[in-house]
């Protein structure tokens, strides 16, 4: 019992005072502290350096630190209360309003007035830097998160970024939206933009912080690749984690991510649960290969309006998704806590609003100090382990706008390839192409599923590793029709001394076969290459469509494991005295999942002790264990 008692005194009582860089549970806010939004984390990240009536940035630090929290540090790297710098008043200049992102129709594209999202040039970042940055550390703060770097696909038509453009290809701009060749070009370099911006700004900030004695952490809070994909909107994403100045990141997965809706089995809805699973994933890989810290992100509610109930159904569904991997146990526990506990939201079918409701925060402040508690853990949710998908950030140069009548609605060509293995009950962990030269990334991965359809190789390095893998014995399933318009978009496998018409093409000459080998498989020294000749949106778009695809992904893992995919319509994992489960719904059987034993219900804000829960298909449960028999992964 005593796990449920810290839970409980959690509730009461405030954490000592502690390194910030050592926090397990952080939160985000940019008012100073009060009762009302105590919510007992380790460490508070104080949003932005503005200055408010009658309080100083350093006052409002100094509110929180008091009060025994670590304190952190975060502000938008994108968009953000800048005014100074946009209005002139930080360097005489009275046109930086120019370097907002900009559409063709001459929209300027804001987060709020006189808040641009941003081309982030020389001028910009210095003043980052100078302005943002060494107040922060003047201020004795060492743990830095610039948030969101973001660029809209939409975007790229300012004059800022058109100088940027000469800069850096050392042509004139071209309109993205006249040739795939133009749109990949474009995106790429809104790529770079925020790549070199965060490379400068963290250089800077460890620079600075070294002279002032400081050991000074930076880390990227930051959608995952998938939704950044799913919603056109360009970010470096993986590469960053190969920069020395970044520390790590804050998966920013919540409902408002998770939600979005996508196609399976030719129907397009919110598959909450699924995609946040997914977005974790995507997420903890990024990092994976070299162990920088990972905090995972949820939201008790999200931007868009909507009811209390919603809210409490999703928030569960992705507080369920982050603790099936058993592996990160540090969290942001929720973002904006003032929105949270003091605004005004929708009560289910009536036309009234009224603040949390004291049900749920009670639920939600308990799930939130278990948090504090959930350690790490080496049992791994169950299902058949050892089947990826490959991604790349070149995922993001190609999805606005649409080319020759090419189109890939609700990115289902990712979809495709995941969605009907996890509704049969698989973990299928993404791994990212930008981490294959770390050699743990294909570690433990058997059968890796790829396709060129929705992404392409940035380096030609990375052929000659995935075909390594399969010679050593690795499987690799390849699926495309390589028909996309950006096949020949200007990038190193049609320039000298390369000629191919497809990047698939080098892949495939690399591994001794065809460069366009027909449908089927083969062998390539100890592994398997299987290619099958359709774009992989089909296996989400169409009702019977993933058929032969799961076939061919099930009957390679046997081949190269000797063992059978286990089919099943949940995912359990236990993590010390806690149990996680989730019953799928669209999966190969509609039973509910009974687990039995002797359990506190955590997401029943009664804290009832239960001796058996039926978890239908659609829902999520989270337990604390107090005796079970047989084991709650034993699911019947």
């Amino acid at each position: 019992m005593k796990t449920i008692f810290n839970i409980v005194l959690g509730l009461a009582c405030v954490a000592e005072t502690l390194n910030a860089q050592d926090a397990k549970t952080i939160f985000q806010t940019a008012e100073p502290w009060k009762q009302e939004t105590d919510i007992r984390a380790d460490a508070v990240m104080v949003y932005g350096t503005v200055d408010k009536p009658n309080m100083t940035f350093e006052q409002r630090i100094e509110s929180w630190r008091k009060r025994g929290y670590g304190i952190q540090f975060m502000t938008g790297v994108a968009w953000g209360d800048y005014q100074d710098y946009f209005l002139g008043k930080w360097d005489g200049v009275t046109d930086h309003l120019r370097e907002g992102q900009r559409e063709k129709n001459g929209a300027d594209i804001s987060h709020g007035h006189l808040i641009p999202y941003v081309v982030p040039t020389e001028s910009f970042i210095r003043y980052m830097k100078e302005k943002q940055i060494k107040r922060v550390i003047d201020a004795g703060i060492t743990d830095i998160y610039l948030e969101e770097p973001e660029f809209w696909m939409r975007g790229g038509y300012s004059n800022a970024f058109k100088e940027e453009w000469m800069n850096y290809y050392g042509t004139p701009w071209q309109d993205q939206q006249d040739s795939p060749d133009a749109t990949y070009l474009s995106n790429k370099l809104k790529y770079w933009l925020y790549y070199r911006a965060l490379d400068e700004i963290f250089s800077y900030a460890k620079e600075y912080g070294k002279s002032k004695g400081l050991e000074v952490k930076c880390y990227v809070p930051t959608h995952s690749l998938i939704n950044y994909t799913s919603w056109q909107i360009v970010s470096p994403e993986a590469s960053l984690a190969s920069l020395d100045c970044v520390d790590g990141y804050i998966a920013q997965v919540w409902t408002g991510t998770s939600r979005e809706p996508n196609y399976f089995k030719g129907v397009r809805k919110e598959r909450v649960f699924e995609n946040a699973f997914l977005e974790y994933g995507c997420m903890k890989s990024m990092t994976a290969p070299l162990g920088r810290k990972m905090y995972f992100l949820t939201d008790p509610i999200e931007d868009r309006a909507k009811d209390w109930t919603d809210y409490k159904i999703n928030y569960q569904a992705t507080f369920a998704a982050q603790l099936m991997y058993s592996d990160v146990d540090t969290y942001e526990v929720m973002p904006w806590p003032d929105r949270i506990y003091q605004g005004l939201y929708d009560i289910a079918g009536t036309d009234k609003k009224q603040r949390i409701p004291r049900d749920y925060s009670t639920q939600m402040q308990i799930m939130i100090n278990t948090l504090n508690d959930i350690k790490v853990s080496d049992c791994a949710v169950s299902g058949t382990h050892g089947i990826g998908v490959l991604m790349a950030n070149s995922m993001m140069f190609q999805r606005f706008p649409n080319h020759d009548g090419y189109d890939d609605p609700s990115f289902s060509s990712f979809y495709g390839q995941t969605l009907p293995l996890m509704k049969d009950g698989i973990p299928v962990e993404i791994v990212h192409m930008e981490n294959l030269p770390f050699k743990q990334t294909l570690a433990d991965v058997k059968v890796l599923i790829m396709s060129y359809s929705n992404m392409k190789p940035m380096e030609e390095r990375y052929h000659q590793m995935l075909v390594d893998w399969v010679k050593n014995g690795g499987a690799l399933i390849y699926c495309g029709e390589d028909i996309d318009p950006y096949q020949q978009v200007p990038e190193w496998w049609n320039k000298s001394p390369y000629a191919y018409h497809s990047p698939s093409e080098h892949l495939f000459e690399l591994a001794g076969l065809d460069r366009k080998p027909a449908a089927g498989k083969y062998t390539v020294g100890k592994g398997k290459i299987q290619v099958i000749r359709r774009d992989p949106k089909y296996f989400a778009l169409e009702p019977d469509g993933n058929k032969v695809f799961k076939e061919c992904v099930y009957s390679l893992y046997k081949e190269v494991s000797g063992e059978k995919v286990e089919l099943k319509n949940n995912f359990v994992v236990q993590r010390g005295a806690y149990v996680i489960a989730a019953v799928l719904d669209e999966s190969i059987s509609s039973k509910p999942v009974q687990i039995k034993g002797l359990y506190i219900d955590l997401f029943d804000k009664d804290l009832p002790v239960i001796s058996q829960k039926k978890i239908n298909p659609g829902e999520q449960a989270y337990f604390c264990l107090l005796y079970t028999s047989p084991s709650p992964r034993d699911t019947r």
